[in-house]
């Protein structure tokens, strides 16, 4: 939920249909848009009958409070009690939405962060947050059939000091560690270039890499990707 992913939201789906939204860590590039989905919630013309759940890392809630207290007049609190029903997640604890089954992982960053596995009808998605190569999130995403693992770092780029992003080949290691179906490559920056990606990593990993882009499609279980 960075900049920009509830406009693109809406090219596929109305957003009074979302069950729930889930946050990985309180980094604002992930959790920034919950600001227009929750003028969309209250003022839109697609009006829900309940709040919408909005699950938070441990301690998410007062960081968004304080970020939202800023601007917010009426108090954060009642700002986003309008649309949100406000829950912190267990990272230790599944996580039931439906007939689907979340579980987390700590990560390797800055800031507390939460990987993330969606599974439902015997099919999953591990999602990596943000992270440094961490054993927990390949423990986590082992046998999964979709790996989005950030790339952030360009090829050859060393992080000095506390680590907490991946390099494409770092990915792939992951993901060859965890026996993954496919491996999509995420959260890498403008300078990314096809060496930094999908070259990089298939090195490392023989599965399907698909590298993500605004709008792509990818139907889990199936092996080819489509716009």
């Amino acid at each position: 939920m960075g900049t920009g992913a509830f406009g693109n939201l809406r090219r596929h789906v109305d957003y009074d249909r979302l069950d729930a939204v889930v946050i990985s860590h309180m980094h604002a590039d992930h959790f920034i848009d919950l600001i227009p989905l929750r003028y969309a919630l209250r003022y839109g013309r697609m009006r829900r009958d309940e709040k919408l759940p909005l699950y938070l890392p441990p301690d998410g809630e007062r960081m968004l409070y304080h970020l939202v207290g800023a601007f917010a007049d009426e108090g954060a609190g009642d700002f986003l009690a309008e649309v949100f029903d406000l829950r912190t997640y267990h990272p230790a604890k599944p996580l039931r939405l439906g007939a689907a089954t979340m579980t987390f992982a700590h990560t390797l960053h800055y800031i507390p962060t939460f990987a993330m596995r969606y599974a439902v009808n015997g099919q999953s998605i591990t999602y990596s947050a943000d992270t440094a190569p961490d054993h927990r999130v390949s423990d986590l995403a082992r046998g999964t059939d979709l790996f989005i693992c950030e790339a952030t770092l360009l090829a050859g780029d060393v992080e000095h000091g506390m680590r907490g992003h991946c390099s494409a080949l770092e990915a792939a290691e992951m993901a060859r560690a965890a026996g993954v179906g496919s491996l999509c490559l995420s959260h890498y920056g403008e300078f990314s270039q096809s060496r930094d990606l999908d070259e990089s990593a298939r090195g490392l990993f023989t599965g399907e890499i698909i590298v993500a882009d605004d709008h792509l499609v990818i139907p889990v279980g199936e092996r080819v990707p489509a716009i």
